[in-house]
């Protein structure tokens, strides 16, 4: 299968290590990041959501409207606006990249940050309203002829929209979550699902519980599987490693830079315990180890607090293909990668990690195609070893 490639569409420089330089929107810095992924063998790039930062449509619109081959991932969350408005914001934009769109609906894990936008609903109550959302987008984007709507959360009549995508039938839907009501509802309504990263075993176990929610949903086909990671890359192991344990120095010094007063350890501002499945699952892995599987290192998520895709992969260019190889066979074939000095980490990720992994993903495919076809041809073939009945005349 394809292996594809997904990257950070951030609208100023700064990161976990570094403040940014400028204003929350940077038109110039936008566009240069964009094209270094462009320019540099990624397949699509994310525009995050949060609550007080750039509306990431809009920004979206402008990066598609100047690139050519860059694909579009879109965060949203349904708190912040109705779905027939969504629905059209999603459709325009899809028109101005030219198909380039997907949508990444994010339900919320952290009731602050929601109802920093006024949202007061419950977890389960937002992925409930999550996925009648997602059913009335993907309907808006498919009917031509006005209809009703009678939910739970949304109530409308006689609609239709004059705008439609151009990718047809219709964008992909991307969802992420680690909870048994995410899994419910991405196995559902997802054909793209999010994981972070996670250790070779753990994420065998979240995609069979993906499976097993689509098949429980009554799909045939289960959604396509995403893993993000935060890669640390070095000519040698021994420098990867220096580079690793600066960038974990350097997330410290940032938090401390930050921090509000609150708990503390190891003179560190340590931020409340998360309300997310996701980040707790990340902290319960980084209090159980440091380095797990090929190139799996915690300390960077412990550090965070579990924020976000935050697990690193350590090590030279080749070790970090060979480790998301070892995803790519237990069936991911989205792969995300996110440096923490974002510009320069994208450049040398897609210079000398990329090719690794497509090369070998080709040759993989490769093998795979041999195989059906020497098993088809064996099937096809007669058995001449076995004794025949003689035809009599």
């Amino acid at each position: 299968m394809p292996v594809e490639f997904l990257g950070i569409a951030a609208t100023n420089d700064g990161s976990e290590t570094t403040a940014r330089s400028g204003a929350a929107f940077d038109k110039e810095y936008t566009l240069r990041l964009g094209r270094a992924h462009e320019d540099h063998g990624w397949d699509r790039v994310l525009f995050a959501y949060g609550s007080g930062s750039p509306d990431p449509a809009p920004a979206a619109a402008y990066l598609a409207s100047r690139l050519d081959r860059l694909q579009i991932l879109l965060a949203h969350r349904p708190n912040v606006s109705y779905p027939t408005y969504a629905a059209k914001t999603f459709a325009t934009l899809d028109q101005i990249s030219e198909g380039r769109l997907t949508v990444h609906f994010i339900t919320g894990g952290n009731d602050h940050e929601q109802g920093r936008e006024g949202d007061t609903l419950t977890k389960d109550e937002r992925y409930a309203r999550t996925r009648e959302y997602i059913r009335i987008v993907k309907k808006i984007w498919t009917t031509r002829e006005p209809f009703d709507h009678e939910g739970e959360y949304y109530r409308f009549h006689d609609f239709v929209s004059d705008v439609f995508p151009v990718r047809q039938p219709r964008p992909d839907v991307s969802f992420g979550g680690s909870s048994p009501a995410a899994y419910a509802a991405g196995g559902a309504e997802a054909d793209i699902y999010c994981l972070w990263g996670e250790p070779l075993e753990q994420t065998a176990r979240q995609i069979e519980a993906v499976k097993a929610a689509a098949r429980a949903a009554g799909r045939t086909e289960a959604p396509r599987i995403q893993v993000a990671f935060r890669p640390i890359i070095a000519p040698t192991e021994e420098l990867a490693w220096e580079k690793a344990h600066r960038t974990l120095g350097a997330i410290r010094q940032r938090r401390r830079a930050v921090s509000r007063p609150g708990p503390h350890r190891d003179g560190v501002a340590q931020a409340p315990v998360p309300q997310n499945a996701g980040s707790q699952r990340l902290l319960a892995i980084a209090e159980a180890g440091e380095r797990y599987d090929r190139a799996l290192w915690t300390p960077t998520a412990a550090a965070t607090g579990g924020a976000g895709n935050s697990n690193a992969l350590v090590g030279t260019p080749e070790t970090v293909a060979r480790a998301l190889l070892d995803y790519y066979d237990l069936g991911v074939d989205v792969l995300s990668a996110r440096g923490y000095d974002l510009l320069g980490d994208a450049i040398d990720f897609g210079r000398y990690v990329i090719p690794l992994v497509r090369e070998e993903v080709a040759k993989r495919d490769a093998a795979r195609a041999a195989d059906r076809t020497a098993a088809a041809t064996a099937t096809a073939a007669p058995d001449l070893d076995r004794p025949r009945t003689a035809v009599r005349g």
